[in-house]
């Protein structure tokens, strides 16, 4: 069975949990699939113990709605699922309701690579209720993952101090989606390149990458195998140094880089894959600048992350270019998001908006009502605060923001503060008005906002915590939901 061939298809409607399809079922048969909700999709705490995250995956979620809608194999299958009493668990009826179903929905979403903070709406879906559950499961599975590995490449970005960032990530990525999806994060989180050649087909990433250790072993001396490649490949040689003895290995580096010279060629760099990576680099950083190699770049690999290069880097490394894969990838230290998109407003056609709230033994899951946008203050030196506000509310000025952790913390912005409103139209009934910015745009985007916010909130350890609170009005109104759920009256 080729599965790879059989996953990628036209159709991935069924790429949800099936809770949603029965859930979808029971709207349809008790007649309540007619009315439409509101639903946020966020995360409660920021990823790695840091400071922010950077938003992620809006890429994918176009190209997963645009063409949204049942094929007939997927409703071969839908018929052949059972209840608990053997008999089909969804009716032909139904069936046949799916096969006509199509993205009607609105869609409003934080352009790809926006810094966001807790419990700030990445995206909101209003419409029928129907659709809008449906895409909760593949919404999730598309934003959470890619604004991880968007927001590790940021600080593994941010610890390389302005040097390069190379992913490496394909080999040890989860899967081929998962090395496509990476490849696009690690971009747009500010690494300059990828390994990944189908990646910078599909996407438009620069893809980079010289040799590995198997084409020196397949020569019988190391000095041969560098000039081999030097003669086959003289416009791309960054030699692999560490196969047997490093710094030897850089000593046979620089002859061949004589060679090339002398050629109209140029030895771009040596690579460092493995031992004391600090030492290393000083140590073949004064081997290629006595052979008159001043301008050749060290590039280090060997599991690297954001920690690893700051130490490196605090130790007089003498790195210039860093090529980070499998703890980018695998976002290794915190392996999920935990993002959740939750129902925050109902109603029939027409009509008012029912504000609903889920409560929780945890504060923290307490969810927030509202149809949701959040505005970015800001003034001459940056970004002031953020607050979240419901827009059939509005937000009175001069707005004072609560914060959700600790309702004591008020602040107050004044009247004529600018401002910026993160969430932008991208599906209005169904259809795409958004076009997405060029890749390096994207990837701009990211360091420009990064500039603009308080350098504590990229801090590794203790990160800076910037301001992000509800509109008082909205606080207000989810206190009275809180209370009337609990039977507490005034």
């Amino acid at each position: 069975m080729n599965a790879l061939r059989k996953l990628y298809r036209d159709s991935l409607c069924l790429a949800t949990d099936l809770y949603q399809l029965t859930m979808a079922y029971a709207y349809w048969k008790s007649g309540t699939g007619r009315k439409e909700a509101a639903f946020n999709l966020f995360f409660r705490t920021a990823p790695f113990r840091g400071g922010y995250a950077i938003a992620c995956g809006l890429g994918s979620v176009l190209d997963y709605l645009r063409d949204w809608r049942f094929h007939a194999d997927d409703l071969d299958f839908l018929a052949t699922l059972q209840g608990n009493d053997g008999k089909a668990l969804f009716e032909k009826e139904f069936l046949q309701y799916l096969r006509k179903l199509r993205f009607t929905c609105d869609m409003d979403a934080m352009p790809e690579g926006t810094v966001v903070f807790p419990n700030e709406p990445l995206l909101r879906v209003t419409g029928p209720i129907i659709e809008a559950q449906i895409l909760e499961t593949p919404l999730l599975n598309l934003m959470n993952y890619q604004t991880l590995v968007a927001t590790k490449s940021a600080r593994v970005c941010h610890a390389a101090r302005g040097e390069p960032v190379l992913e490496f990530g394909l080999r040890r990525a989860q899967g081929m989606d998962g090395a496509l999806s990476a490849s696009w994060a690690a971009y747009v989180g500010g690494c300059a390149a990828t390994s990944n050649v189908l990646a910078g087909k599909l996407l438009g990433i620069p893809v980079r990458g010289t040799h590995a250790h198997s084409w020196v072993m397949s020569f019988d001396d190391e000095l041969e195998s560098f000039e081999a490649y030097a003669r086959a490949m003289p416009n791309n040689c960054v030699f692999l140094v560490d196969t047997f003895d490093t710094l030897e290995g850089v000593r046979k580096a620089v002859k061949v880089g004589r060679w090339l010279r002398q050629h109209g060629h140029k030895m771009a760099g040596i690579r460092l894959d493995s031992g004391d990576l600090a030492f290393l680099s000083i140590e073949a950083r004064k081997i290629l600048d006595a052979g008159g190699f001043k301008d050749a770049v060290i590039v280090a690999s060997n599991d690297l992350d954001e920690q690893i290069i700051e130490s490196l880097k605090d130790q007089g490394a003498t790195i210039a270019m860093w090529g980070v894969g499998t703890k980018l990838v695998t976002a290794y230290d915190q392996p999920a998001l935990g993002g959740v998109y939750k129902l925050a407003a109902i109603r029939n056609p027409g009509h008012k908006w029912q504000y609903k709230i889920k409560l929780s033994e945890q504060p923290i899951k307490v969810s927030t009502p509202g149809i949701q946008q959040v505005r970015r203050f800001f003034n001459e030196s940056g970004f002031v605060a953020d607050m979240i506000y419901d827009i059939e509310r509005g937000a009175k000025k001069p707005a004072t923001i609560v914060d959700p952790s600790d309702l004591t913390k008020r602040r107050r912005m004044d009247a004529k503060m600018k401002f910026t409103d993160l969430l932008v139209p991208v599906f209005r009934k169904g259809k795409q008005v958004y076009q997405p910015p060029a890749p390096e745009r994207t990837r701009q985007h990211v360091q420009e906002q990064l500039n603009r916010f308080h350098p504590g909130i990229k801090r590794f350890v203790n990160p800076h915590r910037y301001p992000v609170g509800l509109e008082k009005g909205l606080h207000d109104l989810k206190m009275k939901l809180i209370l009337k759920a609990r039977g507490v009256k005034k």
